[in-house]
Formats: structure tokens, C-alpha cells, sequence
């Protein structure tokens, strides 16, 4: 028995669930490992978060959070009980109602799910803010030129130096241009698989949320831009657009900046997912994210299409092979 598993048996030991087998849950791009804990004479359940420090991960961000977002009448999980130094958190058990797979089952809970969805973050970004790092232009510049460092070099093989430097120098004049202004809590990964629907709850409580531990201060754009342009499920047009008019109502803000910020990040964020995604390809051993790249690259070079971006689109389209069956699987291969 290793280590690990000694400390978190003791951490279970002091909760009802003392003496029940943990059961894997799906993981996701981190090195965080979960299960699922049932009691077996209430069939009552909880989370067991294994974050490991030794592996990079940290579980006070998550906690930090979690408590934030549950003070503003949102559904973090509760964490249940807490070993900071080891990296251990039970956590209240929010179900496996994704969002992704409640509107494959019920196609008409789409527009109510997102309309919900979108009302959590009208919440959240009318609150005070928490004391996070910012998630400005020098910042969103470098994770962006991660398509030219591990997406293109990865395919070609090239040394991406060269343009990646011009490539930074414009676009982070770009983002200072459109994304000024009031930050907010922006939670980074605001989409249908980190979204749960509870509808037990009421209101904004009936959506639950997951994975904002990379939590940062950013544009208000940011979040809901993440949710509406989703790599993994195509939301329908008409949905975004109802649902960014929903939130521009609701906030009074800016629509020409706001839509234009948000162009501009869809750009970031897309450029920053197909180089972390070649990076888990190569680096990591995990292949299959390199299928969502195809739809990453749609919603990519619909974001260049804003005059915004017009000082950098023909250089990134230029220097970015485009993902086809053969680059997808030179990445693969790697």
C-alpha cells in the first residue's frame, strides 16, 4: 500500500464513508485522480479528489474557490473534508448530470440549461472580487503562442522562434487594445462537460460547477466566449447569439467592445488549446486530444474573421498548418 493510500484512507476513516471502497471517476487533463465514495446503508455519495504535490498539483486554489463561488449562492462542491499538505479532498458529490449529456438526452433543456448557465456568470461578475492573479495580455499572449512552440513545431518539425516572436509582439498589442477595462472571476473552463444541471436546486444553484481551480481575473467575455464556442459539443448559432445578447442585457455593458473582446479571445483561448493539446499529445502520452482540434480550428478561424484581429490573421493562417487526418496523426505518431 502506498502512501498516498494510507493518508487517504485515514481521511476517509473520519467521515461517514469510513471503510467503502473508492470507485474511479473519469479524470481530465490534469494529474488530479477522483473517485467515488457510497455509503452503502444510505447509498449516500461523495468525491475523493487525489491531487498529488508531487506531481505539480495543488488543492488550495480548488478550496479557495470553491468557497468563493458557495458564499455567492453557487454550486461548488462542499468540501467535506481537507488534507492541504498531502493533497486530498472530499468533496460533495454534484452527480453526473454534465450538461453535454443532459442535453443529448433532452434536447429541450438545451436553451434552459444555457440560459441558466449563462445567469451564473451574470452573478458572478456583478460580485466583489477575490484576490487572484490576472489573466492580462503578456499572460494570455504567451499561453496563446503555444500553437506556434508545441501545435506547429509539433507537425513540421520547424523551429518556430522566429514567428512566434512576431506572432507575440502583435497580438499582445491586440488583446491591450480590446480586452481593457473592470476584471471579474473568470473560471477559465466554462463549458458543457464542467457544468452539471441540478434541477433538485433552484435558480442559479441548479448549476453546478467543476474544475475552476485556474481560476484568474479576467474579461468578462472570457467565460461565456469558453461555454458558447464549446470544442466538444457544436452549439447552435442561434443559441450563442441569443445567449450573448442574454448576458449584454443583463449587464449594460459595451456591446461593440464586448463583442469584439470576445472575438479576440476566442482567438486566444483556441490558440492556447492547440498548443496544450499537442503538448498532451506528445508530451504526456494522450493522443486523443488531439481529435478536438479539428473543431478548436473552426472556431479559430472564425474568431480571425473580426477586423480586430486583422494585424495578425494572415500570419497565423500562413504559419499554422491546418489540422487534416495526415498533421493530426504526425502528432499522434509523435
Amino acid at each position: 500500500m502506498t502512501n498516498r493510500a494510507v493518508v487517504s484512507e485515514a481521511i476517509i476513516a473520519r467521515t461517514k464513508w469510513a471503510g467503502v471502497t473508492p470507485a474511479p471517476l473519469a479524470g481530465d487533463a490534469s494529474n488530479r485522480i477522483y473517485h467515488r465514495l457510497t455509503d452503502p446503508a444510505t447509498q449516500e455519495t461523495a468525491v475523493l479528489m487525489d491531487a498529488d504535490p508531487e506531481k505539480g498539483e495543488d488543492v488550495r486554489p480548488f478550496v479557495r474557490v470553491a468557497n468563493y463561488l458557495r458564499e455567492l449562492g453557487l454550486s461548488a462542491p462542499e468540501i467535506l473534508a481537507e488534507d492541504e499538505d498531502f493533497g486530498f479532498l472530499l468533496l460533495e458529490d454534484l452527480g453526473d448530470g454534465l450538461f453535454a449529456r443532459v442535453i443529448a438526452d433532452q434536447p429541450d433543456l438545451e436553451r434552459p440549461l444555457y440560459e441558466a448557465a449563462t445567469d451564473v456568470l451574470v452573478r458572478l461578475h456583478k460580485s466583489p472580487v477575490m484576490d487572484l492573479e490576472s489573466y492580462g495580455p503578456r499572460m494570455m499572449t504567451q499561453r496563446a503562442a503555444m500553437a506556434f512552440s508545441h501545435y506547429a513545431a509539433g507537425i513540421t518539425g520547424e523551429d518556430q522562434t522566429d514567428v512566434e516572436h512576431k506572432f507575440s509582439k502583435l497580438f499582445q498589442d491586440i488583446l491591450i487594445d480590446t480586452t481593457g477595462g473592470s476584471k471579474v472571476v473568470v473560471l477559465r473552463d466554462y463549458h458543457a462537460e464542467n457544468l452539471l444541471w441540478l434541477p433538485g436546486r433552484s435558480h442559479l444553484a441548479r448549476v453546478g460547477l467543476l474544475d475552476f481551480q485556474d481560476a484568474m481575473l479576467g474579461h468578462p467575455a472570457y467565460d461565456l466566449m469558453s461555454m458558447l464556442q464549446d470544442i466538444r459539443r457544436k452549439v447552435p448559432a442561434g443559441i450563442e447569439m441569443t445567449m450573448i445578447n442574454r448576458y449584454l442585457q443583463a449587464t449594460g455593458l459595451d456591446e461593440h467592445n464586448f463583442r469584439q473582446a470576445y472575438a479576440v479571445l476566442s482567438v486566444q483561448r483556441n490558440l492556447r488549446i492547440l498548443g496544450v493539446f499537442a503538448r498532451l499529445a506528445v508530451e504526456r502520452g494522450k493522443p486523443g486530444y488531439v481529435d478536438l482540434m479539428p473543431p478548436t480550428w473552426d472556431h479559430l478561424v472564425r474568431g480571425l474573421n473580426h477586423p480586430a484581429l486583422a494585424p495578425v490573421s494572415d500570419l497565423i493562417l500562413k504559419s499554422l498548418p491546418a489540422p487534416t487526418a495526415a498533421n493530426m496523426q504526425k502528432l499522434k505518431d509523435r
